[in-house]
Order: C-alpha cells, then structure tokens, then sequence
C-alpha cells in the first residue's frame, strides 16, 4: 500500500506527540517518581514508534522504539533517575531532527551512534526487541447508514480509546471533507483481543460488517519502498511546496455543519414555495428563517478556526528548563489560561515572539532564581496574554539615557517622557541596555518584532516594570482575525475604517488650541495616571487627507481628531468626520490593491458601500521616512 499519501498527517500527529513529550520530561525532572507521567510518556514513545514504523520510516521508528524500552525500565522501577532526563531530552531532540528531514523529503539520518552511546538500554529481558503487532481491520457500513463520513470519523475515534491507528484508509482529513464512503479500512495497534474488537463495532447500528486480520509479525517496521520509484514522482515529492495547513475539526461541530446544510436545504424549498405562490407572509418568515440559519452557520465556520493557545505555549516548558540550565539559574515556570481559545492565524503569528519574550525573562529577567509566568483570560472581544517575571525589573531612567545615546530623543524630550512611554524605548528596533551581547542578547532585541506581529493583527502591547519587582508584557489581541471592530471616519467623500486597537481614543479639538512647534501643528494633553503626576503633552497632528493625497479643506467649528501612536509616541490623525463604529467582516485584498501601504483589508457595509480598513501605523511609519514630510506640519 502506497503510504506517501499519508506523510502531512504522520508528520501532524507526531509534531503532536514530540511536543507532548517534552512537557511529559520537564515535568518527571522535577517530580521523577511520578508513575502516571512515566506511562505517560511510555505511550507516547510507543505511538510514534507505531505511526513511524508503519509509514516505513526506519530510523525513525528504530530511535522511539529504543526510548520505549528505556522507559519500560522505569515502568518497572518506578522512578526516572536524573541522568536518565538528559538522554530521555537528547533523543527527543534526535527524533525532532529526524521529523526535519522527513520534511524536507531527505533520507533519515542514521541514529545507529544513538542507540550504540552509553546509557543505551538492552531490551526488556535481555531478548530481542519485539517486532510491531497490529491488526488490519476492514469496516463496512450500512446502505442506509445516514452522513457516512461523519460515521467513519466517529468509528476512528473509537478505535483511537481502545489503541492507536498507524493508518486509515481514507484518512481522516479526507473523512473531514464529507462524500459518499461505504468501507473503512484501519490498521490499529492495540491489546484487545480481534473477537472483542469485532463485537464491540457491530453493536454500532450502522456498521453491517467486520473483517480484521492480524497483521504478520514485523510487517509494519519492514515496509518495503518500491525498489525503482519513478522518477517523475519523486520529483513531484520533492517539489512539493509545504504550504497546507490544517485544524483538527469536532465531530460533534461537523455534525452541526450536516444538520444547519439540511436546514438551509429545507428553507430554499420554502422560499421557493412562497415565491412561487405569492406567499409573501411564507416569504418574510422564510427570509427570517434563513438569517438565524446563515448567523449560526457563520458562528460555527469561525469556531473551526479556533485553537487553544496551549497549542503554542507546549514547547515553553522544555524552554525554560533548558535555559535556566544553561544560565545557571533557579527558574519555574507557571502557565494559566491555557484553554483560550484564539483565531489559528493569530497563535500561528504569535508563537514567535512569545518564545522571545520569555527567553528575555529567564535570560535578563530573572537574577539567580524567580518564576516566569505566562497568563492568558478573555476581556469582552479580546484576549488578553501576559508574560511576568518576578526579576529584576528595568529602570526608565535608565531606558531615558540610552535613547538619548543613540540619539533617537533629545535631552528635553527625554524629560519629558512619562514611565509607561519610556519602557515602550525598548521596542526600537536594536535598542538595548546590555553591556554584553548573549545568545538570547537584551531585553530590547525581538521586541520590536513583538511589537510590529502584534500590531499587525490588530492588537496592542502594554508594558509594566517596578526595578526589584519584576516586568510584566500584557498583549491584547483580538479573538479572530476575521471579526474586528472599527471607527468609521471620512475624508472627503471617501468612507474608511480604523481597528478600535489602533485607537487610543477619538476627539473634537477647537482651532485655538492647535499650536505651531516649528513647521509642525500640535495640541497640548494633560493627563493624570494612577501613581504619577500630570503629565502634559505636545501632540503632532497629522493630516489623513495629506497622507492619502487629497486636497486640504478649512475647517469651520471643532476639528476631529483620532490619536493613535507611532513608535511608541501618541500622534493625533486629524480626518474630516467621525462616523460611528461597527463591528465587520474584514476580506484581504487581491493585487494590486494589496501593495497599498497602511490598507490592511476591506469590508462591505449593508448598504453595499465598500469600505477600506485602513492602518495609521503603516501610514504613518511610510511618512516617517520621508525627511520632508516629517517637516511639514499642516494639519488640515
């Protein structure tokens, strides 16, 4: 049987197990008797050595079939002694690489020098390894079996309780997708004996019969590859870009998309029924009918798209172990709120910059011993993630004179920076306090990456730091890239949107209180924060009609203005009108219209008007660039 077909989701699903893995190690090392993780991580071992040894990646299922007998020791023991961890790590480590070149489509590098290095256990008993077991099970449905692919997901995940499915015919992507299916074939390995296996899936109403043999001995770790493989396609394998993605679906979700299909079938009919005879009272219940039927149906669409961030924060406990025993520090590490769920293109851009943050903390955070934290809880439409430290924490003075080193401020204006904008200084792109230059280098390097992926999706980064206390980063992000809030404002007859996370808050400002500071028109904010003086501050104003090319227009009463900020530094956006907010559907834009700077998307309002979302960071950081727009200060 041809199993290429099968590679992106053995390489998922043990993606999966490896993460697992390493949290499953981390945890032992500091609790080594754990006898629930120690089998934990022993079925772990065993189910990538089953998904491996039945796609015929030998090296691969050779190195996690070696790390379940060494773990079948400790099974026995009891215990994981602390010298086991590091090898226990190491092959982890090994098998990821292996992954990597299952990837890349390379042969497997040998893990013969491995298995062969000190610590290598012999087999249980002192015999021979005992080659893979499995059952090759052949499901047939019933003719009158009803959503049948939804019924043969249902059968998998049963065979999934009871062992662990090497393979499946079709998979389960393709089971995902619906369509016509009356026989399911899987290869499960499992201790249930074949009778009870049988009579355990017949008692399911729509399955009409069952067939299972047992697979021969050894037949799975010794896949054959085709000895001449056609060199066409190899070459498409090779050449094949790795560009899929996928989430993993709820049966009882997918059921949900199978009845509200029905439903909406049964509405069209009623439409049409109404139309046909002039029924306009059936027509306007038919219509409300299929607005409740399209809301939920779109409510459940965007479910599909959501992911819990524990699917990003799995590897940052292997993380902090290593670095801490890399810098010789005591470091724990606390994880909340791991059941947030959030839009799959927001964890995907955020997986990143996470890692950064608390390699910062550990590395330049934490003196000699202190806890990192990473929180996540939702806020109305947001979520909310903050990464904390308990260390040494950073001074805004000190922040102040660096940036007035690099000459990014100058004197006065660096006295004039309240605490909360200093701390924003180390998202400068290079900006650094550290003497020294380390692997993970200062708290400055990679925030200015965390800064921009935030602000690309929308979001917004607040920094919190007492010295001798601790740091704290709290990003707001929105659930869904998809659903955002946004201020409608207008400049001349042209209708635009701006993301509410860009906006610090709309005002009205009266002609007299514009000042000039050079060729620049500015206003004047006092403001008071909790624990702090009144800070007042000299606000640039910028002109949307200027930025988007349009002529200038005087102004007769109050003039709107949005304030936004630019690195790090509030700017106000002075635009013809505000016109409310609203909540839309954002839909990317196709080329040409993607090259645009500052257009992030576009959404189309009831009355059919098409509105562009606009982004005032962009924009703004396009004008920055420009010495002679920087000089030029009309507002209007």
């Amino acid at each position: 049987m041809d199993m290429s077909k099968y590679k992106e989701m053995f390489l998922s699903e043990a993606a999966e197990h490896l993460e697992k893995m390493g949290q499953l190690i981390v945890a032992l090392e500091a609790d080594p008797a754990n006898r629930a993780g120690i089998d934990a991580l022993f079925r772990e071992a065993h189910s990538i050595k089953g998904m491996a040894a039945s796609m015929g990646y030998e090296q691969t299922a050779k190195l996690a079939h070696h790390l379940e007998d060494y773990l079948a020791g400790f099974r026995q023991s009891g215990r994981v002694p602390v010298e086991a961890v590091d090898r226990l790590m190491a092959g982890l480590d090994r098998l990821e690489k292996l992954l990597e070149d299952l990837r890349a489509s390379r042969p497997e590098r040998p893990v013969a020098d491995f298995l062969a290095s000190p610590q290598a256990p012999a087999s249980p008993g002192g015999g021979p390894s005992v080659p893979l077991q499995g059952m090759q099970i052949a499901i047939e449905l019933a003719q009158d079996a009803e959503m049948p692919s939804i019924r043969a997901m249902v059968l998998l995940k049963e065979l999934a309780s009871v062992g662990s499915v090497l393979a499946s015919k079709p998979t389960a992507s393709t089971l995902r997708q619906g369509g016509a299916l009356r026989r399911l074939h899987v290869l499960l390995d499992t201790e249930l004996a074949a009778e009870d296996l049988r009579a355990a899936l017949l008692r399911n109403r729509d399955v009409s019969r069952v067939a299972i043999r047992q697979a021969e001995a050894g037949s799975q770790s010794k896949t054959p590859a085709p000895a001449e493989p056609s060199p066409s396609v190899s070459a498409r394998e090779r050449q094949k870009p790795e560009t899929a993605r996928s989430v993993r679906v709820r049966t009882d979700l997918l059921d949900r998309f199978i009845q509200l299909t029905g439903e909406l079938i049964t509405n069209r009919y009623q439409l049409f029924a109404a139309s046909q005879t002039e029924n306009w009272d059936g027509l306007r219940d038919g219509l409300d009918e299929l607005n409740r039927l399209i809301s939920e149906l779109y409510h459940d669409v965007l479910q599909v798209r959501m992911m819990p961030l524990e699917s990003i924060t799995g590897r940052l406990p292997r993380l902090v172990r290593d670095l801490a025993r890399s810098t010789g520090k005591n470091v724990s590490l606390q994880l909340a709120g791991e059941n947030i769920e959030l839009d799959r293109a927001i964890l995907e851009a955020m997986a990143d910059p996470l890692v950064h943050m608390v390699r910062n903390a550990v590395d330049h955070g934490i003196e000699t011993a202190g806890e990192v934290r990473v929180a996540a809880w939702r806020d109305k439409d947001l979520a909310l993630v903050e990464i904390a430290d308990n260390g040494r924490g950073m001074d805004p003075e000190a922040l102040r004179r660096r940036a007035v080193e690099k000459g990014l401020l100058s004197p006065v204006q660096a006295r004039g920076l309240r605490d909360a904008d200093a701390l924003q200084l180390i998202c400068y792109p290079g900006f650094s306090t550290a003497s020294t230059v380390t692997e993970t280098s200062g708290r400055g390097v990679g925030m200015d990456v965390v800064k921009s992926a935030v602000e690309n999706l929308g979001g917004t980064l607040e920094i919190f730091s007492t010295r001798g206390q601790g740091t704290r980063f709290l990003l707001k992000l929105p659930l869904s890239v998809a659903i955002i809030h946004i201020l409608l404002v207008r400049c001349q007859d042209q209708l635009m949107g701006i993301p509410v996370t860009r906006v610090q808050r709309p005002l009205e400002v009266m002609p007299e209180d514009i000042l000039s500071s050079g060729r620049q028109k500015v206003i004047r904010l006092v403001e008071d924060f909790e624990g702090e003086e009144p800070v007042e501050e000299e606000v640039p104003l910028l002109s949307l009609r200027k930025m988007l090319g349009l002529p200038a227009r005087p102004f007769s009463g109050s003039i709107p203005v949005v304030l936004t900020e630019i690195r790090g530094r509030r700017v106000g956006l002075v635009v013809d009108k505000l016109a409310g907010h609203r909540q839309v559907f954002v839909q990317s834009l196709s080329f040409p219209l993607d090259h645009l700077v500052g257009v992030s998307g576009a959404t189309v309002l009831g009355d059919g008007r098409v509105v562009f979302i606009i982004d005032p960071a962009a924009m703004l950081e396009e004008r920055y660039k420009s010495p002679k727009a920087q000089s030029s200060g009309d507002s209007r």
